[in-house]
C-alpha cells in the first residue's frame, strides 16, 4: 500500500483538506461529551436553564460544523481516492501494453483483467478509509482516552482490562483473513478465466453439447470463491460480537464502579456520563479499527499485484542505440534458437535463411514445427533466445519497436476483428490512410465482394470479434489490413486457411500484383496455397527440414514430399511443378 500512495501525491491538496476536515470531526466527537458533562453538572443540577440553552446552542454549532465536516471530507476523499485509483488504472494498462508475448502468458490474460479492475477497485476503497478512519480512530481513541483521565482517572483504569482484550481479537482477525485474502484473489482470477472461456468458446462448447460440463465447471470456481469470501466474512463478523460484548460489559462496569464514587461524592453524574461516552469512543475507535484490519489486508493483496505488474520488466524493450534500417525489407534469420520462458524444449533451433523482396517465402510443416514462432520473433513479440533475426542487416533488437512494426503489414492466424466498422477494422493502427487506400486494400483481398451486399458498405458495423461474420470475411479482413499501408514486408500466419479455392486464387493473384516489390513470407498448412512460391522453408520440430521450390524440393526432400501427397495427388504435385516452371 505504501508504493500505491504515491498516486496520491498529486492530489495531496485534497489530502490536506480531508486530514484537516478529519481533525475538525475529532475534536468535535471529543469535544461534545465535555458539553454535555458540564449542562449535567451546572446545568441540570442547578436548575440553570439559561446555562443549559447556552451550552446546548454551542453543541448544536459544533454538531452542524461536525456535519459539515463529514460531507466535505467525503467528498475529497473520494475525489482524491478514485483519482489516484483512475492513475494506478492507466499505468497499468500502459504497462500491460508495453509487455511481451512471455509477460502476458507469465500472468495470464484473466488475471491481467481482475488486476486492472476489481484489484484496483479495492485499492481505491482502502484510499478512502486511510483518508477517513485511518486517522480518525486514533485520533479519537488517543484523544478520549485523555479526556477520560482527565474526568476520572481511577473509572478510567477500566479500560486495562477492555483494551487488551479488544487488540487480541483484532490480531486473531489479522492473522487469519490476510492469507485468506490472497487466495480470494487468485479465485477471483479463476473464476474470470473460466467465464471467458466459456463466452469467448460459446460455439464450441455447443457443437459439442459441453454446456453441462461448462455449468459445472463455473459451479465450481464460483464455490470456491464463494466459500472463501464467506470464511473471511464470518471471521470479519466475530469481531463485532466481541466487541460489542466488550462494550456492554465495560458500560456495566463504569455504571457500578461509578454509582458508588456519585455515592460517595468523589463523582459527579456529569462526568460519568462524559467519561463512559469516552470510553465508549475508545472502543468504536477499537471497531473502526477492526474493520481497517479486515479491509485493508485485501486492498494489500490487491495492492502487491498490481505493483507485481508495474514492476515487471518486458524482456523485449525498445533499444537503447536505435538503428533504422534502409526499408529495402531484406530479412534474415542467421543461427536462431528460440525457447518458450519456462518451456524445456526448444521451439525453435538453428534457423538459417534469407527473404528477399520481390520473392514469397513459403513455410509449411506440422503442427507445432515452429511456423508461427518464426513470424513472432521478426515482429518482436518475442526475441530470439540465441542468434540474431535481421531486417536489411540490422537486428530487429536493434529496431525502434514502431518503426520495426510499422515496416511490417501482419495477417496473424487467429482473425482479430475489433467491434468497429469494416472500414475502420482496415484501417486499425494506419490513421493517415484515405478511404481510397482503404478500398483498394478490400478490393485486393476480396473483401468489397461482400461488403457491397450489405446496408452500409465498408461502413457496416462488425460486431465484437466479429460473430456476425464467418471465418472467411474475418479472414480477408484481416489480409486487407496488413496490406492496406503498402509495407515492405508482409507476414501472412495461415491467412488464407478459411478460404474457398476460389477465393483464395483470387485473393493470391490480387497480393501477387500488390507485393511484387515487397518481402513476402506466408505460413501456410495447404500445399496449394504456397506451391508457387519462389523459396520453400519445410519445418520439423522446430529445424528447417529443407529449403527449396516446390520441384526441387518434391525431388529431394521426403518431409516435404509426404505433406504434399497427404494433401494431393502425385499427378497434381507434378502439374504444380510444370506450373511452377
Amino acid at each position: 500500500m505504501i508504493k500505491v500512495f504515491r498516486y496520491l501525491k498529486p492530489y495531496s491538496l485534497l489530502v490536506i483538506i480531508t486530514i484537516l476536515l478529519v481533525i475538525v470531526d475529532s475534536y468535535v466527537t471529543l469535544y461534545l461529551p465535555d458539553l454535555m458533562s458540564q449542562i449535567v453538572d451546572k446545568g441540570i443540577t442547578r436548575g440553570n436553564v439559561d446555562y443549559i440553552w447556552q451550552v446546548g446552542g454551542k453543541m448544536l454549532l459544533v454538531s452542524l460544523v461536525q456535519v459539515l465536516s463529514i460531507i466535505l471530507m467525503s467528498y475529497t476523499s473520494a475525489k482524491s481516492a478514485m483519482a489516484a485509483g483512475r492513475d494506478l488504472r492507466n499505468d497499468l494498462f500502459k504497462k500491460i501494453q508495453s509487455f511481451s508475448l512471455g509477460e502476458i502468458d507469465k500472468f495470464s490474460t484473466a488475471s491481467l483483467i481482475t488486476r486492472t479492475t476489481n484489484d484496483i477497485t479495492q485499492i481505491q476503497q482502502a484510499l478512502v478509509m486511510i483518508q477517513r478512519m485511518v486517522i480518525r480512530a486514533p485520533v479519537v481513541a488517543i484523544g478520549s482516552i485523555v479526556m477520560a483521565l482527565s474526568k476520572d482517572a481511577k473509572l478510567t483504569m477500566i479500560l486495562l482490562v477492555t483494551v487488551p482484550i479488544a487488540l487480541v481479537a483484532m490480531y486473531f482477525i489479522f492473522s487469519k483473513t490476510m492469507p485468506l485474502f490472497k487466495s480470494m484473489q487468485r479465485k477471483i482470477d479463476r473464476l474470470n478465466l473460466v467465464l471467458r472461456e466459456r463466452v469467448t468458446g460459446i460455439r464450441v462448447i455447443r457443437a459439442f453439447n459441453k454446456e453441462d460440463y461448462e455449468k459445472d465447471r463455473f459451479e465450481q470456481a464460483n464455490t470456491d470463491l464463494t466459500q472463501t469470501a464467506l470464511k473471511v466474512n464470518r471471521i470479519g463478523a466475530i469481531i463485532f460480537p466481541i466487541m460489542m460484548i466488550v462494550m456492554n460489559f465495560t458500560v456495566v462496569m463504569l455504571i457500578w464502579f461509578g454509582a458508588k464514587q456519585i455515592d460517595l461524592g468523589q463523582l459527579q453524574v456529569g462526568s460519568m456520563m462524559a467519561v463512559m461516552q469516552y470510553v465508549m469512543q475508545i472502543l468504536f475507535s477499537f471497531v473502526m479499527i477492526s474493520m481497517i484490519f479486515v479491509f485493508l489486508p485485501r486492498a494489500s493483496v490487491s495492492a502487491q499485484r498490481a505493483i507485481e505488474v508495474l514492476q515487471t520488466e518486458p524482456t523485449v524493450h525498445e533499444p537503447e542505440k536505435p538503428v533504422i534500417p534502409d526499408g529495402k525489407g531484406v530479412i534474415e534469420f542467421e543461427n536462431v534458437t528460440f525457447v518458450y520462458p519456462g518451456a524445456k524444449e526448444t521451439a525453435l533451433q538453428g534457423i538459417s535463411f534469407r527473404a528477399e523482396p520481390g520473392k514469397v517465402t513459403a513455410i509449411i510443416g506440422s503442427t507445432g514445427s515452429g511456423k508461427t514462432t518464426l513470424l513472432n520473433l521478426i515482429l518482436r513479440f518475442y526475441d530470439a533466445t540465441e542468434g540474431a533475426v535481421k531486417i536489411d542487416g540490422v537486428d530487429v533488437r536493434q529496431i525502434p519497436l514502431q518503426r520495426l512494426r510499422g515496416m511490417i503489414g501482419y495477417a496473424p492466424q487467429k482473425a482479430i476483428i475489433f467491434s468497429a466498422t469494416i472500414s475502420e477494422n482496415i484501417r486499425f493502427g494506419r490513421d493517415e490512410l484515405t478511404n481510397e487506400d482503404i478500398f483498394n486494400a478490400a478490393e485486393i483481398a476480396q473483401v468489397n465482394e461482400f461488403a457491397q451486399k450489405m446496408p452500409d458498405g465498408l461502413n457496416t458495423l462488425v460486431a465484437q470479434g466479429g460473430t456476425n461474420l464467418s471465418g472467411g470475411q474475418k479472414q480477408r479482413i484481416s489480409i486487407a489490413r496488413a496490406i492496406a499501408a503498402r509495407p515492405k514486408i508482409y507476414l501472412f500466419d495461415d491467412t488464407f486457411s478459411a478460404l474457398d479455392f476460389k477465393t483464395d486464387a483470387r485473393v493470391r493473384t490480387a497480393l501477387l500484383r500488390e507485393t511484387k516489390d515487397a518481402t513476402v513470407i506466408i505460413v501456410a498448412q495447404r500445399v496449394a496455397t504456397i506451391m508457387h512460391a519462389d523459396q520453400i522453408i519445410v519445418l520439423k520440430d522446430g529445424k528447417i527440414q529443407g529449403i527449396g521450390t516446390h520441384r526441387e524440393l518434391m525431388q529431394t526432400n521426403e518431409v516435404y514430399r509426404e505433406i504434399v501427397l497427404s494433401q494431393i495427388s502425385e499427378e497434381e504435385a507434378v502439374g504444380g511443378e510444370l506450373n511452377g516452371r
